[in-house]
């Protein structure tokens, strides 16, 4: 065949696979008009009901703040609108790359170790083995006057019973890409480690000093690096204000919030960390007034919620949490990515869920050996 006859042939082929080509951009631009269309009726309605979240959120803190009781009134009363349109239709002929609106990968736990040792030159030191953080993090449970039950308890919801210390949300074997930057046996965020480190850096660096007194030799040169280095940590962490925006920002916007967060994978520091978090939620309900010993299920409902909304739910009459939706207590983004909270709808379910899911991760090995460090 001559070379003008393939020629010929090629452009044959090429007009030929126009109209095809041009009947998927037709279908594909109107399923994207429907979606866009669908999508936007439903974010008209769902920005109203989240507004007034927010509000009532505002109304209740001010409440809170002058000691005055919430009642039902304080709290919107139905449930959040789900999207029921089409999905997003996938565009088959898009170049490789982030759909849109897509965010960036979560960092793990090899972006966090290499921004601790360029940032701060800190290396964090593993433990021998599962069992041996396992007893650090009893040992410092216990010095801060926390529980067995309570510890094994958020460790059994947060990790399914058989999480390890350096377990992060969603990251398993057969899936490289986490869902959070949570790790550990509470699953701290980064921004609680930046935020531990702000407000409770000297407590934890008193605590290792404390430490090293009774050690000797290379041992005792390696606990003392350790401690320079995570000055530099605090002192990064209170180069912002210390609130909770600023030091979201900070951990996940700069190598020195990653960084920080590496701290909870060491031997001597990550149990106290991680025993921290837990401790500033106890003596927040102490300074709310509620002095009654937090269940294992209502220190988790402040963990997974935050202080503030979880003591919201803590203190609230019983009659009142079978009304109230679990959405009071999220942002949007937050509910929709919980399906502990979508699928309880009322605190009532929310704390009988956790509490149900503690007592049967509790019976895993992990658990029983937590259990068992103390």
């Amino acid at each position: 065949m001559s070379v003008c006859r393939l020629g010929l042939l090629a452009l044959a082929l090429a007009l030929a696979s126009l109209p095809a080509h041009a009947q998927y951009n037709d279908d594909h631009q109107a399923k994207l008009a429907q979606y866009t269309q669908a999508r936007a009726a439903y974010d008209a309605v769902a920005s109203v009901y989240w507004d007034a979240i927010v509000a009532k959120r505002r109304l209740r803190n001010a409440k809170r703040r002058a000691n005055e009781p919430t009642q039902a009134g304080d709290y919107v009363l139905t449930q959040p609108p789900v999207y029921s349109g089409p999905p997003r239709p996938v565009d088959s002929n898009a170049p490789p790359g982030p759909s849109p609106g897509e965010k960036a990968p979560i960092p793990v736990l090899a972006d966090f170790l290499k921004a601790a040792d360029e940032q701060f030159g800190f290396v964090p030191e593993r433990p021998q083995s599962e069992l041996d953080f396992k007893r650090a993090y009893a040992k410092a449970a216990l010095a801060a006057g926390l529980t067995r039950d309570q510890i094994v308890g958020v460790y059994a919801f947060e990790t399914g019973g058989n999480g390890t210390y350096d377990m992060q949300a969603g990251v398993s074997a057969t899936r490289p890409r986490a869902i959070s930057p949570a790790i550990g046996y509470n699953q701290l965020l980064s921004t609680n480690s930046v935020s531990i480190l702000a407000e409770s850096g000297g407590r934890i660096l008193g605590q290792l000093r404390q430490k090293s007194k009774s050690m000797s030799g290379p041992e005792k040169i390696a606990l003392e690096r350790k401690i320079e280095a995570l000055k530099r940590m605090i002192a990064f962490s209170r180069s912002v204000p210390d609130n909770w925006n600023d030091h979201d920002r900070l951990a996940k916007t700069t190598p020195g919030g990653l960084g920080i967060h590496a701290a909870i994978l060491d031997r001597d520091v990550g149990p106290i960390l991680q025993v921290q978090k837990l401790l500033n939620s106890v003596r927040f309900a102490r300074a709310k007034h509620y002095d009654k010993p937090l269940t294992a299920a209502e220190l988790e409902l402040m963990n997974l919620t935050g202080d503030g909304n979880g003591i919201d739910m803590v203190t609230m009459p019983p009659e009142l949490r079978m009304q109230v939706p679990t959405a009071n207590f999220f942002q949007q983004s937050g509910y929709e990515r919980n399906p502990v909270a979508r699928r309880s709808g009322v605190v009532a379910a929310l704390l009988a869920d956790i509490d149900g899911k503690m007592r049967q991760a509790s019976q895993s090995p992990g658990a029983k050996d937590l259990a068992a460090a103390f």
